[in-house]
């Protein structure tokens, strides 16, 4: 890892300024696309509501028929997603960020994968990427996996639970060991 972190230098861990509840849709519309077709269909979706082209609200998304929503590109299981998003964050279930400050990543994540199709991977990424929580290790993240793979030299990827052993030694910051490894990933694909 020393020699990771040699090589790509300091590990930017600036949030995305987004609420948990934008998080967890965007995060939603991206799942099985590629990123520049989820951002198309983001920004049809966005479009249906006038707010300046700021992401719309829980109330305003279930205020919408589904069928508007699959008109912008959302698949229905999407679309039954994103409204089963927007229903939690209007009854507090989803919280804001300043609520997520006083949940552990545990409590979280029990909370959040109850939610259809929002899964711990899902709610992982929130972790890392908008709450800026610094011990979080993806370990089911093919990403994450591979880079563990090709930065210590191995012929097969990790299994989770193997990942999840080894990283134990990274701990408290684990989010940061993550990204690392994405970014050996990502080099490897270059």
């Amino acid at each position: 890892m020393r020699e990771i972190i040699r090589r790509h230098g300091p590990c930017d861990l600036t949030p995305r300024k987004r609420s948990p509840y934008e998080t967890l849709t965007r995060a939603v519309a991206h799942q099985q696309l590629n990123g520049r077709a989820a951002e198309t269909i983001l920004g049809r979706f966005v479009a249906l509501f006038p707010r300046n082209g700021r992401f719309p609200s829980p109330e305003a998304v279930l205020g919408r028929r589904p069928s508007a929503l699959r008109r912008v590109g959302f698949s229905a299981a999407k679309v039954r997603a994103i409204r089963d998003i927007a229903r939690h964050a209007a009854n507090g279930v989803v919280p804001t960020s300043r609520g997520c400050a006083r949940l552990s990543d545990d409590e979280l994540i029990e909370r959040l994968v109850q939610i259809r199709g929002v899964g711990r991977w899902t709610v992982e990424m929130l972790l890392i990427f908008t709450l800026c929580r610094p011990d979080v290790l993806p370990v089911d993240d093919f990403g994450v996996r591979e880079g563990f793979r090709i930065a210590y030299g191995r012929r097969k990827q990790p299994t989770p639970k193997q990942l999840r052993a080894y990283g134990e030694r990274w701990k408290p910051y684990r989010s940061v060991a993550a990204r690392y490894l994405w970014m050996v990933a990502n080099e490897a694909k270059a």
